[in-house]
């Protein structure tokens, strides 16, 4: 009778623990887009903010600087961090390794590749009149492509430390293909490519907003609304099965939905490294739990929260010169990979 009190006062408490971890990293992170909306070589109060947010048909001029600069770029940049690390805590689920993501097994490397094809080449020139969407469209398909390619050789070999290196090496194959690219390119189309290759979430439209909100947010609605198929498929495929899961399609949705997301926001913001690894793991620290149904809004938050604090950084640290984002969120990705590496024994969940 005890120790069934004492599992229940445990139980309380985890949730209770959870419930506030969900309030401080939501607290935090509409805090952070307050301030990414009010802070720039032009600074706002809060009021000023919430005014322009509240009459969005004034004409001003901090009317056009939140509404054509800076809330698409803090939006994109929420939104991109929250869908890297959704893509990345699917990649984990589906190899059961917690050393994997978009970016280290060589998808991100693949949707720069095929955004090199479209950018650098003539074939780009040829096709750009035929949608406006041709660098998206191209990002998803070279992270499918390496995605393909990764689990067809993940198939035939069952150590993490093997499949690290394999996606190691299809990431040095795409960026060897994508130098060979741009060194047989013009110098203009070099310059834009390589702006974009240093990861960026200025310059968004309206329209890639309104793309990266209803693509990227279907598929985050339907990788929480499959959290309990997701537990099951990680306690192993047999299991799975037993409750019903169809294991090819489960296992063929899981890798469309995350090379969907990590070349949407790859083709839109270039190369974002670290996020898709570093933030799923750091979601389980907090929240104590291996539990998808917890996990897919935590580390979406948290995702945004990361992002959001190191496209702050990026711009305002040696501001008016701004860093690549990429170079930013190293800094808090490395060290969390390098802990995992050395740590012995390291096991999922």
């Amino acid at each position: 009778m005890e120790a069934t009190l004492n599992v229940k006062l445990m139980a309380r408490r985890l949730a209770s623990r959870r419930v506030f971890v969900f309030y401080v990293l939501g607290a935090l992170t509409l805090a952070l887009l307050a301030i990414n909306l009010g802070v720039g070589s032009l600074s706002y109060s809060l009021n000023e903010i919430i005014h322009v947010l509240t009459h969005p048909n004034e004409k001003s001029q901090l009317a056009t600087i939140i509404f054509k600069v800076r809330l698409p770029r803090t939006l994109a940049a929420a939104m991109g961090g929250a869908y890297l690390a959704a893509s990345g805590l699917l990649l984990q689920v589906y190899f059961r390794n917690p050393i994997v993501g978009p970016y280290i097994l060589g998808v991100s490397s693949g949707a720069t590749l095929m955004v090199s094809l479209v950018m650098l080449t003539p074939l780009g020139f040829r096709l750009t009149h035929a949608t406006p969407f041709l660098t998206t469209i191209a990002g998803c398909l070279g992270a499918y492509g390496v995605t393909i390619l990764v689990v067809a050789l993940a198939a035939k070999v069952r150590s993490g430390a093997t499949l690290l290196i394999v996606g190691l090496m299809m990431g040095y194959l795409c960026g060897s293909a994508t130098s060979i690219l741009t060194a047989l390119a013009e110098k203009e189309k070099i310059k834009g490519f390589v702006l974009w290759g240093m990861g960026s979430f200025s310059g968004f439209k309206q329209v890639e907003i309104l793309i990266l909100a209803v693509f990227g947010g279907s598929l985050v609605l339907a990788i929480y609304l499959l959290s309990k198929p997701l537990n099951a498929f990680l306690l192993g495929e047999d299991y799975a099965a037993s409750m019903g899961v169809n294991i090819r399609r489960f296992r063929l949705f899981i890798l469309a939905a995350a090379s969907s997301l990590a070349g949407l926001v790859t083709a839109m913001a270039g190369p974002v490294a670290f996020i898709g690894l570093a933030v799923p793991h750091m979601a389980r620290l907090s929240f104590g739990t291996a539990d998808n149904r917890i996990l897919v809004p935590g580390a979406c938050l948290m995702g945004a929260l990361v992002v959001s604090l190191c496209d702050l950084i990026a711009r305002m640290w040696l501001n008016p010169v701004e860093l690549p984002i990429s170079a930013i969120t190293a800094f808090f990705g490395a060290p969390i990979v390098i802990g995992l590496l050395l740590k012995k024994g390291a096991r999922f969940g």
